[in-house]
């Protein structure tokens, strides 16, 4: 990677109750959290119809606008993806009067008709609906409801349904995501890289900022959580529970899901210790996972309420990791303790799907997984998932003072690796098959296992590596297992190999690859999780 004039990556310290806040610097210019929870629009986007002093509703002006004539709309631009309660000043109206608001991520979907989907997803992008103000409309402060408050958007619509004239001001957004931090923007960690080589310099920086904008979007109220089943006919409701917990989760979209997802937070925890340091969400949404276990086989669900989807090896296995990467950043034991039992319960569960071959056996009703098909049977993934949750087990046992466990967890581990690599290793491709019979070498195991140690030596690390760049594209990789499909989910955890083998095995990788791997439109704050190819 050549990186010119710079290259800084702070770390929180580990255990440390200090307040450790970052020092100013370049960096800051790269970080998207607003100065105050009160957000105002930085731009019109648009309007149709009737409307006066448009101008006057975004900086440098602080006046009203008026709408005239049923239909008349205007678009405001928050610059970024904004979330959390909409507030405006209705100045002047008639009883006749009427306006609804619309809402949407993308440029691509504004509409005066409808907003994008946030509760249930339809091909035409339309189910949410709008929101229409409390009828009849009266001069004075409006404020969106917890329940109708807007997740995640960057462009808000405002419409009249009827011809008399309404007059509006104070457009704002209250932000509840992060809801325990007072300074949105007091990151403990910081990033800068300036690669004058690269076509954007300042990509690498981006990229970090917007992933860690990413996890704050992501961190809500446990009251906060999307209800399921959504409102009928149309539109959303945002103050579910998400678990029986009081305070922040981590969940996997500002917008949707609003759930708890323990498969996400094998990335999104990482990034909240490395760019937060607050783990608090993170240690709330595995006591929800550990809460959804079923008390007869031991398993846990494949996420938290209020969705309680069912029947996902990997995502039980993720929780398990996710609960030693929260000791791993925090030396919190006394929660291990506190969540043991229904670890090594869940634990079991996982280990009892271990049959002759060395390998687990997913059953069918517990193969769901994000970014694939064909979880079932043994495949590679989930595997290396299962040596992992071993391993991570066996280190946490032995904190505990349980010695023999952590031995017997060890040896389960070594025997798995040993039927991996004997089992599904590809020579000829210099990579893993998705399962013993299976002739695809799919991203997802091939980069977990390197991720996880699960391979036997440095040359199969390296294969690994060149076998992925098979699937690239100009957007991203082509995720073999789930057919013509970008997963950015997936492909998080090949960068982390990448940048794993750079420092474990000093191999050096140009910044233009990290990009390919990760590329997605940045929609000025994220990346996508999923998204079908066109090509």
């Amino acid at each position: 990677m050549h990186l010119g004039s710079l290259w800084i990556l702070s770390f929180p310290l580990l255990f440390s109750n200090i307040d450790a806040r970052a020092p100013p610097g370049p960096w800051d210019g790269f970080n998207f959290a607003p100065l105050s929870r009160n957000v105002r629009p930085k731009a019109l986007h648009s309007s149709g119809g009737n409307v006066e002093a448009l101008d006057q509703l975004v900086p440098p002006h602080d006046g009203s606008a008026t709408l005239i004539g049923n239909g008349s709309y205007f678009v405001l631009d928050f610059g970024q993806e904004v979330g959390g309660e909409v507030s405006l000043t209705v100045n002047k109206a008639t009883p006749q009067s009427s306006i609804s608001l619309s809402f949407t991520e993308s440029s691509a979907f504004v509409s005066p008709l409808h907003s994008d989907d946030s509760c249930r997803a339809v091909p035409t992008m339309d189910s949410d609906g709008v929101q229409t103000l409390p009828f009849p409309l009266s001069p004075g402060t409006f404020v969106q409801t917890i329940g109708e408050q807007r997740g995640g958007f960057r462009y808000l619509t405002i419409v009249s349904n009827d011809n008399n004239p309404v007059t509006i001001s104070n457009v704002s957004v209250h932000t509840t995501w992060m809801p325990h931090w007072d300074d949105l923007r007091a990151y403990n960690g910081y990033f800068f890289a300036h690669d004058p080589v690269f076509h954007d310099p300042d990509f690498l920086t981006k990229l970090w900022y917007a992933g860690a904008y990413t996890v704050q979007t992501n961190t809500i109220d446990s009251h906060q959580a999307r209800q399921q089943p959504c409102p009928s006919p149309n539109g959303w409701a945002n103050n579910a529970s998400g678990g029986p917990v009081d305070g922040p989760i981590l969940v996997d979209g500002a917008k949707r899901d609003r759930n708890i997802w323990p498969g996400d937070m094998g990335i999104s925890s990482h990034t909240e210790f490395v760019a937060l340091n607050d783990l608090l969400p993170t240690k709330n949404s595995l006591a929800v996972m550990f809460s959804t276990q079923d008390p007869n086989t031991g398993s846990l669900q494949y996420s938290g309420p209020p969705i309680n989807a069912k029947g996902s090896d990997t995502y039980i296995g993720w929780s398990l990791i996710g609960t030693h990467n929260y000791y791993l950043y925090t030396g919190d034991l006394d929660f291990v303790r506190l969540v043991w039992g229904n670890f090594t319960k869940a634990l079991a569960f996982l280990e009892d799907q271990v049959d002759s071959t060395g390998l687990m056996n997913v059953p069918q009703a517990f193969s769901n997984d994000w970014g694939r098909d064909n979880g079932q049977g043994h495949n590679s993934a989930a595997n290396a998932i299962l040596y992992q949750a071993l391993i991570t087990a066996a280190d946490l046992a032995a904190r505990l003072g349980f010695t023999d466990l952590a031995a017997s967890y060890i040896a389960n581990a070594t025997t798995l690796k040993s039927a991996y690599n004997d089992l599904l290793w590809d020579d000829t491709a210099g990579m893993f098959r998705d399962n013993p019979t299976s002739t695809l070498h799919p991203q997802d195991g091939n980069s977990l296992a390197v991720l996880f140690n699960v391979t036997n030596q440095q040359s199969q690390n390296a294969a690994i590596s060149q076998g992925l760049t098979n699937f690239w594209t100009d957007i991203g990789p082509l995720n073999p297992e789930l057919n013509d499909t970008i997963i950015p989910f997936v492909s998080g955890f090949e960068v982390s190999l990448l940048l794993a083998l750079v420092v474990n095995q000093g191999i050096k990788y140009p910044s233009r690859r990290l990009t390919k791997v990760g590329s997605s439109t940045l929609h000025r704050r994220s990346r996508w999780k999923g998204f079908r190819s066109l090509a």
